[in-house]
């Protein structure tokens, strides 16, 4: 029983104790009621029946006379689902100058009585809304989709199988007293996440070849599996005149598809940037407290003894690895023979529409 109904029905044994005794004060001062709530109570149980026993609490019925118009709401929640990190004020001036006048008092009362006073709430009815039906992006909701959900960042990597898509970048891991900057060449495959990586004193593109040429490929061959597509940033050391850029050439050699994140939306190639934070988390900074490293091999030794752990040891939460190992995806995700050409060809870029 609500309290509303638990409330009527103490008004309406009031009206009956006092009918039954005959006197209206003894019947207030049982049941705790004032002679002034009996004869009101009285009053309205007399002109509208058991609904004047429920208490209603005053104020205008239905919408409130200042609540803005049903057009300028609409307005509002679209304007939030295109802009939702838009604030109230900013609202209502771009609605201005669409000829809509409505305060940001207005606007956050719109909010609030759909949910969505936050930031956070918006973002996610954005998300929510993706979801439920395909809608063109702009790249404004692509960049706060970005920030607020890491699988939206990752939904534009599409690796059917192994070797489907490498994704390659340049990462700095420090500085060694006497050698100077050491940079690690890293290189991932998108559909397995496993790994390699080679350390070097310079980026430059023959350190990227050597990387793809003495690392990766000789594991792809081992396992009789093979690299549909690379993808890379527009590092110096990945990208030239296809003519006479080494990077460039080699792939062109190797019959390898070169990808380009666009120059707007570095963080396309987030696989591998994720990969830099697990090896500063995990190793980097870890070693880094028990070893002195003098040279580039001891770091590229301790490296090297870490990758095989991460590779055949380390289970992986990643999207689509479920806890397996990456050698493990590595192995279960090459193509039986015949079957390259139904593969999908891997998609580096933001799809122009979400499902």
């Amino acid at each position: 029983m609500t309290t509303e109904k638990k409330v009527a029905r103490r008004k309406l044994s009031l009206l009956e104790l006092a009918q039954e005794l005959g006197n209206v004060s003894r019947a207030c001062k049982v049941m705790g009621y004032s002679r002034q709530q009996f004869y009101e109570i009285r009053r309205n149980y007399q002109t509208y029946g058991a609904d004047g026993l429920i208490d209603r609490i005053p104020g205008a019925r239905g919408p409130h006379p200042n609540r803005v118009a049903a057009e300028i709401e609409q307005a509002i929640l679209s304007h939030a689902l295109d802009h939702p990190c838009h604030g109230p004020v900013r609202v209502a001036q771009e609605l201005a100058l669409r000829g809509l006048q409505v305060s940001s008092g207005g606007v956050r009362g719109v909010w609030m009585r759909h949910k969505l006073l936050s930031r956070h709430d918006r973002l996610l009815r954005l998300e929510k809304s993706t979801a439920d039906r395909k809608i063109s992006l702009t790249d404004e909701q692509i960049r706060a989709l970005e920030r607020f959900s890491p699988e939206f960042r990752e939904r534009h990597i599409e690796a059917p199988h192994t070797g489907a898509l490498v994704a390659v970048d340049t990462f700095m891991v420090g500085s060694l007293k006497g050698v100077g900057k050491v940079y690690l060449q890293t290189v991932v495959d998108c559909h397995s996440r496993y790994a390699w990586g080679r350390l070097f004193t310079t980026k430059l593109p023959i350190t990227a070849v050597q990387t793809l040429n003495n690392e990766v490929l000789p594991t792809f061959e081992e396992h009789n599996a093979r690299i549909d597509a690379v993808l890379s940033d527009n590092g110096r050391e990945f990208c030239g005149r296809p003519d006479q850029h080494p990077y460039e050439l080699f792939l062109q050699l190797e019959g390898i598809e070169h990808k380009r994140t666009k120059v707007s939306r570095p963080q396309s190639n987030r696989i591998v940037e994720r990969l830099h934070r697990t090896l500063l988390d995990e190793h980097f900074r870890v070693e880094g407290r028990k070893t002195w490293f003098e040279t580039v091999d001891e770091m590229q030794t301790a490296l090297d003894t870490y990758l095989i752990h991460y590779n055949q040891r380390r289970p992986h939460q990643g999207r689509g690895m479920n806890g397996r190992t990456p050698i493990s995806a590595f192995i279960q995700g090459i193509p039986k023979r015949g079957q390259e050409g139904d593969q999908k060809t891997p998609s580096a870029t933001t799809k122009p529409t979400a499902a």
